[in-house]
């Protein structure tokens, strides 16, 4: 897929999402084993296999990558790391996406623990999603989320993602099959942009702001 939507780099101050690469495995594994303890309860895992079925093993970091630049590639994802200050701190990817009467799809992320609470990730997730709204023409974007993981939930709701229910048993995460509240946003209920919104719930005020820079790659 070759257009203005992928591949992109989005940039508001020193937050930055840009595409996952190969040549990122060291940065990558660094933060992510560093964080093991942060992240394992929110992590996505295989389920049991059926009996004779073959079990599923967890892809090696260049398999992941292979396989999102294929699913990027055919316009179903856009899977980013996200940098604050030059450096890898975590990774965004906008997955599912589907076309025709639904135009929607869904964000998923993960962060350091060592840059939580910066307001890195509601600054990333906002960046996405005007570039999912304004750039791809996506209609409806999906956050789902653990009802136990109030990190991830203090993100939505800073961003004013409505809450529209509970999933039960929707995601394998941890080791088990785990309810998720499902938290959604539609193009009409950002018409000046979640960034801009994002912005002003910061600093307190109504003052127009600057949008995100965004250039293909």
């Amino acid at each position: 897929m070759t257009s203005p939507s992928w591949p992109a780099v989005l940039r508001d101050g020193d937050v930055v999402l840009r595409p996952i690469k190969a040549r990122d495995q060291r940065a990558w594994r660094e933060v992510n084993r560093r964080n093991r303890d942060w992240l394992r309860p929110w992590e996505a895992t295989i389920p049991p296999a059926a009996p004779g079925a073959p079990v599923a093993q967890r892809p090696t970091y260049r398999q992941m990558v292979r396989h999102l630049r294929a699913e990027a590639n055919a316009g179903r994802m856009l899977p980013f790391v996200i940098e604050y200050q030059g450096r890898l701190v975590g990774q965004l990817t906008v997955a599912g996406i589907s076309w025709g009467s639904m135009c929607s799809g869904h964000i998923g992320y993960w962060v350091d623990q060592a840059v939580a609470g910066r307001g890195v990730v509601p600054t990333a997730v906002a960046l996405v999603v005007d570039h999912c709204f304004g750039t791809v023409g996506l209609h409806r974007i999906e956050v789902c989320i653990r009802p136990e993981n109030a990190p991830s939930r203090r993100v939505v709701e800073k961003l004013g993602f409505r809450e529209e229910g509970t999933r039960p048993r929707f995601l394998h995460i941890d080791g088990g099959w785990r309810d998720h509240l499902v938290f959604a946003l539609t193009v009409e209920e950002v018409p000046g942009g979640l960034l801009r919104r994002w912005h002003q719930a910061r600093s307190g005020n109504n003052s127009p702001t600057t949008g995100p820079a965004t250039r293909p790659e």
